[in-house]
């Protein structure tokens, strides 16, 4: 699966951070990012107006069995991910060839959290003998970049709750065209809403998201030693996009 037809006449718009946009999200048999597996994946394309041009989505059979906590949040069970998804390999093959393609035409790949996604893509391709993407670049990631811009607002910045924040509707949450949307469509937002404050052209937007998503996890950790969740000395792992 390839994006070469779309990609080819796709141009970002001169003067504005974000234009056309990929988008991409990923339902899992867990949290794991090493040793879990994708359920169901979408990628896809947005204009500048947040509308869907380009649309691809994935059911894949995972190979192991999908615990009954994940079968809950994205609706896929084990029984149905047997009966009517591809092959695994084929599936991760699929979507690392769109993923690649688009990122090659510098069309930037918006993923909420996309450190998660990223990370479990690429030990997907591993785990089936295939060339992961290595260093995805350009990446938007909306959760980074609202914690960085808007660090003191109170709450949970789960995707439903930062789509409402922005204005953005999530009719479907975590189907995963109905996230990588919203998130496609956050990202569009916050580029107008921060356009004084965001850097101005996307290889700096990503190296800027590096080191934000490295701060943010110091912080956390500190807060999860001073509560417990960590032993000091104990660190999360920062690293964006890749993990």
């Amino acid at each position: 699966m390839a994006f070469g037809d779309i990609t080819a006449h796709l141009e970002p718009a001169e003067g504005r951070l974000l234009s056309t946009v990929a988008v991409f999200d990923l339902e899992t048999t867990g949290v794991d990012v090493e040793n879990d597996r994708i359920v169901t994946a979408y990628v896809g394309v947005l204009d500048s107006a947040g509308a869907v041009v380009e649309s691809h989505d994935w059911l894949a059979d995972p190979g192991i069995e999908i615990p009954d906590g994940a079968a809950r949040v994205h609706g896929i069970s084990t029984a149905r991910a047997r009966a009517e998804g591809r092959s695994a390999r084929e599936v991760v093959d699929e979507i690392v060839q769109a993923l690649r393609s688009l990122l090659n035409a510098g069309i930037p790949v918006v993923a909420y959290n996309a450190a998660f996604d990223l990370s479990l893509l690429k030990h997907e391709a591993l785990r089936h003998g295939l060339s992961p993407i290595e260093r995805p670049s350009p990446v938007v990631d909306p959760l980074v970049i609202d914690k960085h811009m808007d660090r003191y607002r109170r709450g949970k910045r789960t995707l439903d709750i930062v789509a409402a924040h922005y204005g953005v509707a999530l009719d479907d949450a975590h189907e995963a065209s109905a996230d990588a949307i919203a998130a496609g469509r956050i990202a569009l937002a916050q580029a107008e809403r921060f356009a004084a404050d965001l850097p101005g052209a996307l290889p700096e937007l990503h190296d800027a998201q590096v080191a934000w998503a490295a701060e943010q996890s110091a912080s956390l950790t500190q807060y999860f030693v001073k509560v417990g969740k960590l032993a000091p000395g104990e660190t999360l792992d920062g690293s964006w996009p890749i993990r």
